[in-house]
């Protein structure tokens, strides 16, 4: 983002940016940067605290009657990584059982997201696949995973990385209406969805069928997080 900063400046439209490693906006220098120090995917700070979060706002925005730059401001609060115990989120009892286990447990998560869905009034499901699709990519990974030819599966879209955003949006959504407690942790539902929960498995295992079978970079490799 820093570097596109410098492209939209240069077509004349003033930019800021949330940085969220210190090091990166000094060497790229953008026009004007805010460093957050905060768990990464956290950009705005604190979950479900508003004030805060309408304070890093007006931090970033008050860059903008800086007289000239690069110009890189700290934010003064400085969050650290919480505790990088998975999400405690019970997963709904099979109910199919000549079903993948994936899919299964897809179907039964549906409540959940939609009473998520209701509550928020927005979903970041869609991509290639709605709600509704989200058991049938499943039975995609599965057949990949179980040796069917990558190539020939069906993936929606075409789009390995696009159909796995869509999948863990899905459950991360379903999961969040079912948690209990205080918002969690930054990579708190990631493990959750890896570790605990079918599709999780699932997109492990299909991400390195593809792999092996020879398939180029980047089409396994975004399926999930690096560190995956």
């Amino acid at each position: 983002m820093s570097v596109l900063a410098h492209v939209f400046e240069a077509a004349g439209i003033a930019t800021i940016v949330l940085s969220s490693v210190r090091e990166m906006a000094r060497k790229t220098a953008p026009p004007r940067a805010l460093h957050c120090e905060f768990p990464l995917g956290r950009p705005l700070g604190v979950p479900n605290d508003p004030a805060f979060q309408h304070d890093v706002l007006a931090r970033a925005f008050a860059l903008l009657d800086e007289p000239s730059g690069p110009v890189l401001v700290d934010h003064p609060t400085v969050i650290e990584a919480e505790d990088a115990a998975p999400l405690a989120c019970s997963l709904p009892p099979r109910f199919d059982p000549s079903l993948p286990p994936a899919v299964d447990e897809a179907r039964g998560l549906r409540k959940a997201y939609d009473r998520a869905r209701e509550r928020h009034g927005v979903t970041s499901v869609g991509r290639v696949v709605d709600a509704d699709g989200v058991p049938g990519a499943l039975a995609v990974l599965h057949a990949i995973a179980e040796g069917a030819d990558w190539k020939e599966a069906g993936i929606p879209g075409g789009n390995t990385t696009a159909v796995c955003h869509d999948i863990r949006t899905y459950y991360e959504e379903a999961a969040l209406e079912l948690a209990d407690g205080p918002a969690p942790g930054g990579r708190a539902v990631e493990d959750w969805f890896f570790e605990r929960t079918e599709a999780g498995r699932t997109m492990l295992a299909a991400r390195a069928a593809i792999r092996d079978a020879g398939a180029k970079f980047p089409v396994w490799f975004y399926m999930t997080p690096g560190q995956r």
